[in-house]
């Protein structure tokens, strides 16, 4: 597992994972919760980087029943989901929260939003940068390059830092 950038720690049985442990992938993703037989096996947690949580019963390794918790602490409804629909396009800190005063506007889901570097993206789980088509988390760690429809989608979509002059004091 080492050579591949992934740990673990907890039971083990024949060599393979077995009873209870933690799991860590190479993108700091993290599994705790019943294994058997090397696999995901029983009632587990994955842990995201940014926050965010998968809950689920699993078998042989795939989620068989679960539910999705966001970073914010929204959850996820398959059904019935009326968050960021048609109709109502508030943020959930501002559902939970209220809006702030005319005037000071939210232009992210966490207030103040957070300062994204020159010439970069923010894309949600990380900064992007167009010109090396990389994506970093909020804390400068890789994540991932982009592939074409991504950097398309992220410079048509996410917001920007500013790079260019768009008044001059006379």
């Amino acid at each position: 597992m080492e050579l591949i950038g992934s740990s673990y720690s907890g039971g083990t049985k024949d060599g393979r994972m077995d009873g209870k442990g933690e799991y860590t992938f190479p993108t700091a993703t993290k599994y705790e919760g019943e294994v058997k037989d090397g696999m995901f096996h029983g009632k587990g947690v994955l842990h995201f980087p940014n926050g965010s949580k998968y809950e689920a019963t699993w078998e042989n390794g795939k989620a068989k029943q679960g539910s999705f918790t966001f970073a914010d602490g929204l959850q996820y409804q398959e059904t019935d989901w009326d968050y960021c629909d048609g109709y109502d396009r508030r943020f959930y800190s501002e559902r939970c929260n209220g809006l702030r005063p005319a005037g000071e506007s939210q232009l992210t889901d966490r207030h103040p939003p957070r300062v994204i570097p020159d010439g970069c993206y923010d894309c949600g789980d990380g900064f992007y940068d167009p010109n090396t088509r990389v994506v970093t988390s909020h804390t400068g760690r890789f994540l991932r390059n982009a592939h074409d429809s991504e950097h398309e989608w992220i410079v048509r979509t996410c917001r920007k830092a500013w790079d260019e002059v768009v008044a001059i004091d006379l």
